[in-house]
């Protein structure tokens, strides 16, 4: 459908309430798909705390290989991506330099460079943190507000919209090429459980292999038939996260609380210790844990029958992830749907060119994907909504009696009882 019609469009106001009816409903469908998976990508981190200067290139001050890793980051993203380098592609060129100076002996510059990119690092790592402390202020300044409108509200309401599967249905699964933590905090005040690669509760500890590992309860009076707990998804972040390090050969998940600045400890040689990974290219998925182990959970879940794949604000800048996800819909009863406020650069548009357009839903543009316009109008109502249904089922068993009654015992009005 073309929300710029005249159907939908009275100059240049568009009818939010009929673009829902069309939209809404198809959405409510694709998302109780017997397996759903939402990739979350920058897009919403700037949503919530305009962090979009946080990817810019790393810029480094030394002659000797300032302009070799400039000039390679630049091809590789033009080649890769269609556009000028970022902070993970630059990164990702020191870092194979670095290796390079490690391999040819040569000390000096291979000392200079893991300096210049643990400073980086630092400032990365400060200004995600500073991110999440100024999505906090914008929500203490919008509860003081008696029309301010609720971001954290926006964000649960996203998140839940996704999660309100029944039970009996697979988990969600949530997976982000974020490093900030603004889905973990929104799943955590939404009150949804999360099942990831992590155990332990003081100092969480990744697991090498994947249990699947889910939540059950027993209903009172019944005995042997524990019932899966609503509300639990499977998270992975694919990139790293500023709260992973490495601790000897495990991968721990530190405290650092949401919004908050740790101690300067922390941000001693983050490229040793912090676990943050750039986008991929060629083999370097394969050469790091748990970059593999993180990819192969992705692959797994969206690369079987009867599956959708629903992105936000994923720019389709990474190679490998693109790749599964067309392996994804050689799958037939596959479907993917893409919500971004734009083309990325013309990413968007040279990837669905390679895709089946029946296996897509596309929601492209600010007045479709903007994030409190989706989560406002066109989501699905963030619950599991068995009230509803229930009225439904009424009117539709009403409705039918009154049709066959002559004396109309139960009147219907449009589809609506008016004692209702």
């Amino acid at each position: 459908m073309d929300i710029d019609s005249d159907e939908y469009k009275n100059k240049e106001e568009y009818d939010k309430l009929k673009i829902r009816s069309k939209i809404e409903p198809w959405l409510t469908a694709i998302f109780q798909s017997e397996h759903l998976s939402l990739l979350v990508g920058q897009g919403l981190s700037i949503a919530l705390s305009d962090a979009g200067n946080l990817m810019s290139k790393m810029e480094f001050n030394n002659e000797v290989y300032k302009s070799k890793i400039n000039n390679m980051a630049d091809e590789e993203a033009k080649n890769m991506r269609g556009c000028s380098a970022n902070f993970e592609d630059t990164f990702r060129v020191a870092m194979e330099l670095l290796k390079g100076y490690e391999i040819l002996g040569d000390l000096d510059n291979m000392r200079n460079l893991e300096d210049e990119i643990n400073e980086q690092l630092k400032k990365f790592l400060t200004g995600i943190i500073e991110g999440e402390k100024k999505f906090l202020k914008k929500v203490q300044d919008e509860a003081s507000k008696k029309d301010g409108e609720n971001l954290l509200m926006l964000l649960k309401n996203f998140l839940i919209s996704f999660a309100s599967r029944t039970a009996t249905r697979d988990r969600l699964n949530i997976f982000t090429t974020n490093y900030d933590r603004f889905i973990e905090y929104g799943l955590d005040e939404a009150g949804i459980l999360i099942l990831d690669r992590f155990i332990g509760k003081l100092k969480p500890i990744m697991r090498f292999h994947r249990i699947d590992l889910d939540y059950h309860y027993n209903p009172p009076g019944i005995r042997g038939e524990p019932r899966y707990v609503e509300g639990v998804v499977r998270f992975a972040k694919l990139h790293g996260s500023i709260d992973w390090e490495f601790d000897g050969d495990r991968i721990v998940k530190t405290p650092i609380s949401f919004g908050e600045m740790p101690n300067e400890d922390f941000f001693k040689n983050p490229f040793e210790k912090v676990v943050i990974y750039p986008n991929s290219s060629k083999a370097v998925e394969t050469a790091f844990f748990p970059y593999s182990e993180l990819f192969r959970d992705f692959s797994t879940a969206i690369c079987r029958p009867n599956s959708v794949l629903v992105t936000y604000g994923y720019g389709f800048g990474d190679s490998h992830i693109n790749r599964i996800i067309l392996d994804m819909l050689t799958i037939p009863s596959t479907h993917l749907v893409i919500i971004s406020r734009d083309l990325a650069y013309g990413r968007i548009k040279r990837f669905i060119k390679q895709c089946n357009l029946s296996q897509l839903t596309l929601l492209i543009g600010k007045d479709l994907a903007d994030f409190s316009i989706l989560t406002k109008f066109y989501l699905p109502k963030p619950a599991i909504d068995r009230i509803t249904e229930r009225q439904v089922a009424i009117l539709e068993k009403r409705g039918k009696l009154s049709k066959e009654n002559d004396n109309n015992i139960f009147p219907i009005k449009e589809g609506v009882n008016s004692e209702l």
